[in-house]
């Protein structure tokens, strides 16, 4: 039997995105459930024509799974040291940036910080660094997050199944895990050195975690930095074998466009519009209409307003991308810049003038 590694690179490869119509189209439109060849219709040029029978669709779909509701979250990161060299990131171990790590002290004091806000989801990050964020230290944090969070999410450096195991028990629920690009061969060229070279196992992160006990993962491609079209189309392969495969699992997408960051001010997305964005977002949903999509602070606020209920069911508010930051002064500088400074009250209140229902809590741990 192939494994999901197998099965998307070998697809990704034969992904020809122009080669499909119009009537490709508004063929999978006319579909309840999407196969392969459909979904990459929908992500193809001539997909831009019909955005808006996508919208109403997808708007659709959301509102039957998710219901009139938005979800709330906020991002921590407790440290920023890292060993990869990857050409695109903040974090990259060659860029001169101011770097720190919490102690434990100072994250109780920023996880108070935040949870005085009334979001009761975090998600802790980390740089890729083993030396400098441990398991220990990383479980360390859970444990104090517990006493906060009912939703605890992590984006760290990929490890083993026990690992994940010893990071369930200790009380994370979700693991994030970006391929970046699912072309082996730009990523190679984008990630000079560093155990983030290993594809595969970076690859494998989320069947780690799942079989490790965590509710659930999260998926997704750094579009921009190879082409989107492709990295979507397999982002979304990707997720829908994990559900297959593991149909308790609860599965989420987060669509990251490139940013610019600390010495490095013009790195921007190529090709990747907030038109493209879009069109992603909503091939997503119409693949995958039960997946969770988070839309980030990396997209300005109208485009974040915009999407909200109609693929995206989770937002960012009260954003940080440096170390601590939410009640103490910051300890390290900002992975990359965000469009939306947005606090988690200005957040909520354009959530109920839309007419929705803000969600602080969705979870509670017995």
């Amino acid at each position: 039997m192939q494994t999901i590694l197998e099965i998307v690179t070998e697809n990704y490869g034969k992904y020809d995105f122009d080669s499909f119509t119009r009537k490709d189209v508004l063929v999978a439109l006319g579909k309840d459930t999407l196969g392969m060849e459909d979904y990459a219709a929908l992500l193809s040029p001539a997909a831009e024509s019909c955005l808006e029978e996508m919208a109403v669709k997808a708007k659709h779909l959301t509102n039957r799974q998710f219901g009139n509701t938005a979800a709330l979250y906020t991002p921590l990161y407790i440290e920023d040291y890292c060993e990869n060299q990857c050409v695109y990131c903040g974090f990259n171990c060659m860029n001169q940036i101011h770097r720190g790590r919490l102690t434990y002290d100072e994250m109780e004091t920023e996880m108070e910080t935040i949870a005085a806000t009334g979001l009761r989801e975090i998600l802790i990050l980390t740089g890729e660094s083993r030396k400098m964020s441990g398991i220990e230290y990383i479980g360390r944090s859970l444990k104090i997050a517990k006493k906060y969070f009912t939703t605890i999410g992590i984006e760290i450096y990929p490890v083993d199944t026990e690992e994940y195991a010893y990071l369930q028990r200790m009380g994370a629920d979700f693991v994030s895990v970006y391929q970046e690009t699912y072309n082996p061969i730009k990523y190679k060229e984008v990630h000079l050195r560093g155990p983030k070279r290993d594809y595969a196992y970076r690859f494998c992160a989320q069947e780690r975690a799942l079989l490790g006990g965590m509710r659930g993962v999260g998926v997704g491609a750094l579009l921009g930095l190879d082409d989107f079209r492709r990295d979507a189309f397999a982002a979304g392969l990707h997720a829908q074998l994990l559900q297959k495969r593991y149909p308790h699992a609860e599965i989420s997408f987060s669509v990251p466009r490139l940013r610019p960051y600390k010495n490095n001010a013009e790195n921007s997305p190529k090709d990747v519009h907030e038109k493209q964005l879009l069109q992603v977002m909503l091939a997503y949903r119409l693949l995958m209409p039960y997946a969770g999509i988070n839309i980030s602070t990396r997209e300005r606020a109208g485009f974040r307003d915009h999407v909200l209920g109609m693929a995206a069911t989770k937002i960012s508010a009260g954003v940080k991308t440096s170390v601590g930051g939410h009640e103490q002064e910051e300890k390290g500088d900002a992975q990359f810049d965000i469009s939306d400074p947005r606090s988690v009250d200005e957040i909520r209140d354009m959530i109920v003038a839309k007419g929705m229902q803000p969600v602080f809590r969705d979870y509670i741990r017995m």
